[in-house]
């Protein structure tokens, strides 16, 4: 029916339906779907280049970690016998050496151990005998939430502050601001932990000292992570808002009649948000590779606290995961930012086009 219709106002011979409103916002619909289209192809061409271009970067840092690994003076059969308590017998090295295929060439060893690791089979720890997936999906979950919950309180600190700052630039607010996100960003995550353990943990008694799982646990874990954080993200949040702040585009706004907190959260804010963008997907990349330091005080069996007793006990499996999983966290959260760019900035979302 619609197609008879269609020929019909085409056999007129004439543009005037198309002037009707009816119709006119049919082609206007049918106009965004086709650019929602157009937009979503583009974006997921970009995503497969990116992909297939990540392929030969994985390779690459597979290669390096295993051969690392390989050419350690320290015999891999040796460290796991010695790890089970066992004396290291020259036969016995020879026997399990054969049978693990150590004796094997460079290649053959890599190769092998790269479609194990493709599968998901990560080898065993040479500590414990643990397999290694499971030991980083062990893990995974307590590094999982002290790098969300540190992200969210640093985003919920710094962007309010930050913009404050730009807005009150030069008085006393900008100045009392500044100084303590100077103070906060030279304190080392380590001196934050024993400051916030010693005061809030050892003398008023109101966190435990050492992580048990609750949620009162992760308090002072998740502060340790977040004030040097929000230190950092206060001036790069203060100097992308001065910097929209100083474009013509704001002066029109406010000639024409706009609001200042109109412009101020309308433009300028969503503007800035690729530098906050940028300074998040950074800090969340390095938070997923463990923070050793406040693991390692907290007692939190995270990432960070399983690579640095991997890295003392040479266990050489684990961190051969844990350098391939920390590669591939990186690659996938610059993908994604690249995305959010896409998103948020036309300009980019051209260049996309234009690549």
């Amino acid at each position: 029916m619609q197609t008879g219709m269609y020929y019909e106002r085409e056999d007129k011979g004439s543009d005037d339906w198309l002037s009707s409103p009816t119709d006119k916002g049919r082609k206007v619909w049918y106009m965004s779907r086709m650019r929602e289209y157009l937009d979503r192809h583009i974006a997921l061409q970009y995503v497969l280049r990116r992909l297939i271009s990540l392929i030969p970067i994985l390779l690459g840092v597979t290669i390096l970690t295993y051969g690392l690994m390989y050419i350690s003076p320290q015999d891999p059969v040796e460290m796991m016998l010695q790890g089970q308590g066992t004396a290291p017998d020259p036969e016995v090295v020879a026997a399990m050496r054969h049978q693990l295929g150590l004796d094997r060439p460079f290649l053959v060893q890599y190769f092998d151990w790269l479609w194990r690791f493709v599968r998901g089979d990560m080898g065993v720890s040479y500590i414990d005998g643990a397999a290694v997936s499971g030991k980083l999906l062990k893990a995974l979950p307590n590094t999982l939430k002290l790098t969300f919950s540190s992200v969210i309180v640093t985003i919920l600190l710094s962007v309010p502050l930050g913009i404050l700052a730009a807005v009150k630039k030069g008085r006393v607010t900008d100045a009392v601001i500044r100084f303590l996100s100077f103070i906060g960003n030279s304190l080392p995550n380590f001196v934050v932990s024993l400051l916030l353990l010693y005061f809030f943990a050892l003398k008023l008694g109101w966190f435990p000292v050492l992580s048990s799982g609750s949620p009162s646990s992760l308090v002072l874990p998740t502060l340790a992570l977040a004030i040097p954080m929000t230190g950092k993200y206060i001036r790069q949040v203060r100097a992308a808002v001065l910097e929209q702040l100083g474009r013509q585009y704001v002066d029109g706004a406010v000639s024409r009649g706009l609001k200042r907190r109109k412009v101020l959260f309308g433009y300028v804010l969503q503007n800035a948000l690729v530098t906050i963008i940028t300074l998040m997907s950074m800090s969340i990349g390095s938070l997923l590779g463990g923070t050793a330091a406040i693991e390692m005080l907290f007692v939190m069996p995270g990432m960070g606290y399983m690579v640095t007793n991997a890295v003392t006990g040479r266990d050489y499996p684990v961190i051969q995961g844990f350098v391939v999983w920390m590669s591939v966290i990186y690659i996938f959260i610059n993908l994604l930012t690249d995305l959010a760019y896409y998103y948020l900035d036309p300009r980019i979302g051209a260049g996309m086009e234009v690549k």
